[in-house]
């Protein structure tokens, strides 16, 4: 039996032009279509992927106490050419520092991927996915 949660509330307010305002509880949000007063909503998918694979690697090695010192992520996106120019490739490059071996940040990515990422999870299962990393 799936459990049910409180559905995630939002709101969003138009400024003018192609600029959005985005509010979700407390926090606020900037947008731009044309990416001249803020990142677009392209760009914030981008980080949300990022982010959200990101947040599982340090919690999952923390758990498996090799915490991470730092961790750098770097996102290549490739779109389509034509409407509605969704990503169809998308490549996610981890730089971490710390007590930690390959096989654990493999896992790591696995279990994020395959688990947890409730981003990743959301996007169109046919979006091609690599993920790199490499331990300083």
């Amino acid at each position: 039996m799936t459990e049910h949660r409180t559905p995630l509330a939002a709101t969003l307010e138009w400024d003018g032009e192609q600029q959005f305002t985005g509010f979700i509880g407390k926090h606020e949000v900037s947008m731009d279509g044309a990416a001249d007063a803020a990142i677009t909503p392209v760009q914030m998918l981008a980080l949300a992927v990022s982010g959200c694979m990101a947040i599982d690697l340090v919690h999952i090695l923390e758990r498996g106490r090799h915490a991470a010192t730092s961790l750098k992520a770097g996102f290549e996106g490739e779109r389509a050419t034509t409407e509605p120019k969704r990503f169809v490739r998308i490549r996610l490059h981890f730089t971490l520092t710390g007590p930690m071996k390959p096989e654990h940040v493999e896992r790591a990515l696995q279990l994020s991927r395959e688990k947890y990422c409730s981003v990743w999870a959301s996007m169109n299962p046919d979006i091609e996915l690599e993920t790199t990393f490499e331990i300083r």
